[in-house]
């Protein structure tokens, strides 16, 4: 064990013990949960079951230890986010079924490894506070001691955690509980401090100069700027200063979330992102941002964004978020999605949390992208970090004021295939002309399948070697040269449910088959290698295609 794991397990085990002031009998701020829930779930709730990841579950009674929960809904149970949905449903019966589920935790919580987790802790503490009135200030004033003596622990269990290790946006649910205890109990001046002590280097570590947070994802980001937004809020009715670091940072990450965000007002769906409500995203921006700006540009995070007309082009053209932050990154280096008005063409399939449907999202063929030999351009390890991954991708983007040209390129099949892929994308015509050419550069000839993954709302119909796709009112042509085009079923999970919708392929022309020569004659004997080897040959494939739109 290192010093700083025994140091911190020392502090952990001291946190734990019942020494200094005792609790408050009640919280002396509090605040409200400025997030609208989920109705539905909490009928379910209410019904006792809860979904998560379109599984679902029954909930724990007297025994929140084990259960037939994959560690990723146990995490979510244990962080009591959900009791905004309760608030939302809002009925009495609603408010009873929080009460009571928070004191059968209570009665019963959790022991080690769950403990150790900072980021449940903080969003259980939290969503306590947050949710006090609407179920917790009317109860039994011995469920309100206990409460508080459970949030003096839990305060001091996460700061004796920090720092966090690499966590991603899931980190800051540790520093929003931590101000939680520090506004419920503020004699105990040791959270506050070391809430400001620690999450200036935590920011600076999950942002990067341009805004965009570093695991590249547009759900991450919206994470973020929700964590940020909330203890804005939470400063803000305790009626304290916002501490200028955290405006600071809201100032470059919500223009970056404006940045990926479509015409619907959903999230771009890249690397574990789904497109989540309009409404929501739009929560978290008015709570977060007062200004309305969209990044210009994105040059650390590199995702490129190109609006033509009234069109869209979102590409990522970068390479996986790094080590420590990449286990919710997609294999879809180079993968874009395209969309009108209010209306997505072409997208990536979207995130799944558990099981297989995880590892399917995560692969390249869920994503709008070229997959070689039916491999993903990186493969990911047991615990969801990536064993291979792209290490050279390029992007050079020109434009003229009317059009734009991408020239793209990574080399995550130089490792299984010796091959590099290039995408060469034109965005011109007012957004209603995109085109592309996919070249594999290679040591031999190499099988592949473009996918072009197709919106749940597009109508699609094939005409001879012609795509057809139509979407509020407008109707689109797709075509290629060079390969062999079909459609096939597809599934969309970006909406929080499974739909199925169609897929555009290209595969590689049949390669002609070499004459057998006439009967009675043999075959010419191949002939003898010369004595200086010339190096081997390179092999180039390309195709092209093109999506424009029918004029009406």
């Amino acid at each position: 064990m290192t010093g700083s794991r025994w140091l911190r397990g020392l502090r952990l085990s001291l946190a734990r013990l019942p020494f200094g002031a005792p609790a408050s009998e009640g919280p002396v701020h509090v605040f409200r949960d400025p997030w609208k829930g989920d109705a539905e779930q909490g009928a379910r709730l209410i019904g006792g079951k809860f979904r998560f990841d379109r599984h679902d579950y029954v909930l724990p009674s007297g025994n929140w230890e084990r259960g037939p929960w994959p560690e990723p809904a146990r995490e979510w149970l244990h962080g009591f986010g959900w009791l905004r949905d309760l608030r939302t449903l809002g009925s009495d019966r609603a408010r009873l079924t929080a009460r009571g589920l928070v004191s059968d935790w209570l009665a019963h919580p959790p022991t080690d490894p769950l403990v150790r987790d900072a980021c449940v802790t903080g969003s259980r503490l939290a969503s306590w506070l947050s949710n006090h009135e609407f179920c917790l200030a009317s109860a039994d004033p011995r469920l309100q001691q206990r409460l508080m003596e459970r949030m003096l622990v839990e305060g001091r269990t996460i700061a004796a955690l920090l720092p966090l290790p690499p966590q991603g946006a899931r980190g800051l649910m540790a520093f929003r509980g931590l101000l939680a205890a520090a506004m419920a109990m503020p004699e105990q001046t040791g959270f506050m401090s070391r809430f400001l002590r620690y999450l200036p280097a935590e920011l600076e570590r999950l942002i990067l100069a341009d805004g965009t947070v570093i695991e590249r994802s547009p759900e991450a980001q919206f994470l973020v700027a929700r964590e940020l937004a909330e203890m804005s809020v939470m400063f803000r009715t305790a009626h304290a200063t916002v501490p200028p670091f955290i405006d600071r940072v809201l100032d470059k990450v919500c223009p970056v979330l404006r940045a990926m965000r479509h015409g619907d007002g959903g999230l771009a769906v890249f690397n574990g992102a789904n497109e989540r409500h309009s409404a929501a995203v739009e929560d978290v921006l008015a709570q977060g941002s007062r200004q309305k700006l969209i990044a210009p540009a994105m040059p650390q995070g590199r995702f490129t964004r190109l609006a033509l007309g009234k069109s869209l082009l979102i590409v990522d053209s970068g390479p996986p978020a790094p080590a420590g932050f990449d286990t919710t990154a997609h294999a879809g280096t180079l993968s874009f999605e395209f969309s009108h008005q209010r209306h997505r063409l072409f997208v990536n399939c979207g995130s799944a949390v558990i099981g297989a449907w995880r590892d399917a999202m995560r692969s390249s063929a869920a994503h709008t992208v070229l997959v070689a030999d039916g491999l993903s351009s990186a493969d990911f390890g047991p615990d969801g970090g990536m064993t291979r991954r792209p290490v050279t991708v390029s992007c050079d983007h020109q434009t003229d004021g009317t059009a734009h040209w991408l020239d793209l390129s990574h080399d995550g099949y130089h490792a299984p295939l010796g091959a590099k892929w290039t995408r060469r994308l034109y965005f011109g015509a007012d957004g209603e002309d995109l085109r592309g050419q996919e070249l594999i550069d290679g040591e031999r000839n190499i099988d592949f399948a473009i996918r072009f993954h197709i919106h749940p709302d597009v109508t699609v119909t094939q005409d001879d070697e012609d795509i057809i796709l139509q979407v509020g009112g407008t109707i689109w042509r797709f075509r290629q040269r060079d390969g062999v085009v079909r459609l096939e079923n597809d599934v969309y999970l970006g909406r929080g449910k499974r739909e199925i919708c169609r897929q555009i392929i290209i595969t590689p022309q049949p390669v002609a088959e070499v004459a057998a020569p006439p009967e009675g004659e043999s075959a010419p004997e191949p002939e003898k290698p010369a004595a200086a080897q010339k190096p081997a040959k390179r092999t180039h494939q390309s195709v092209t295609w093109l999506l424009e739109r029918i004029p009406e």
